[in-house]
């Protein structure tokens, strides 16, 4: 039986959100359209997915085994089309990267060089943004392709893939600032000073710390403003290293600095072209296989 997969899209998005007017929003849809879609797929599986007597709609035992199997479909489907696009010869005229400053660019000059040589007619846009301002810089089909610092969970409209290398990050003041003169810093001693911290446009005050803060959309913003001695930040080691002019005392304490993770991200409703697919498959490329592929 041929399961229509808006339905299947809608059904993965109203179980994640919850609602089916937050799902249409998602996808842009009425929320009658989405309604419909769902109650034909219950139809053709001959199950009730979604328990309607609450005020929002809640999965039933069948929906939430019937989940799992949906999001294969989807996967399955997803990385088809991923395939058609990487085989296709329809090159797309613009690409839009969001980059993270979490993102250590160690190929990242060389790799732009052989783009710019491969796809001499594109129009190439690079951003800057960060985790929750990435994401939905993709949902609003503003951009096309991503990196962020790895996230604990990901909308299920956003594919992602993790790349090879990892960030340093690290604690730093100024110079002058009374916490480069405690000799055993400990993590009280930074709770009771001034935290530089990231705050994204589209973030929530649940990751917002305890204690006194002063906030940023970027890591560079950050950077300058610990400069400026106005608290402690954490920062990418590459960033301070090619931009902090030597102004800034990396802390000493324990756990820090730390390694972490970053993923490529695109949203699977409008995914990037020929083009962005390729400058993806060099980004998950090692640093050994990346320098040979461009070689080629």
């Amino acid at each position: 039986m041929h399961y229509s997969p808006e339905a299947l899209q809608a059904f993965v998005e109203a179980a994640a959100l919850g609602s089916f007017s937050a799902a249409a929003r998602k996808l842009r849809k009425s929320q009658s359209t989405i309604s419909t879609a769902i109650a034909n797929l219950e139809a053709d599986l001959g199950l009730t997915l979604f328990n309607r007597e609450a005020r929002q709609p809640v999965l039933t035992p069948a929906g939430r085994k019937v989940l799992g199997h949906v999001q294969e479909i989807l996967t399955a489907s997803e990385r088809l089309e991923a395939l058609s696009i990487r085989l296709g010869d329809r090159v797309e005229p613009r690409l839009t990267i969001v980059f993270s400053d979490t993102y250590q660019p160690n190929h990242h000059d060389n790799l732009l060089k052989h783009f710019e040589q491969r796809y001499q007619d594109i129009e190439l846009e690079c951003m800057i943004a960060e985790d929750d301002d990435v994401l939905d810089l993709l949902q609003i089909g503003r951009a096309h392709l991503g990196m962020l610092a790895v996230q604990p969970s990901y909308p299920p409209d956003i594919a992602f893939a993790r790349l090879p290398e990892q960030t340093e990050m690290g604690l730093f003041v100024a110079h002058e600032h009374p916490l480069t003169r405690i000799p055993a810093l400990t993590q009280a001693h930074l709770a009771n000073s001034r935290q530089l911290y990231l705050n994204t446009y589209t973030g929530s005050d649940a990751a917002k710390p305890q204690g006194p803060v002063w906030s940023a959309p970027s890591y560079l913003m950050l950077l300058e403003m610990a400069e400026q001695g106005f608290g402690w930040a954490v920062l990418p080691h590459w960033l301070v290293k090619q931009y902090g002019q030597q102004r800034l005392t990396e802390l000493k304490i324990r756990g820090w600095p730390k390694l972490i993770s970053v993923d490529a991200v695109w949203s699977k409703l409008t995914p990037p072209g020929p083009a962005g697919f390729w400058l993806l498959d060099r980004l998950l490329e090692n640093a050994e296989d990346q320098a040979a592929a461009l070689r080629d």
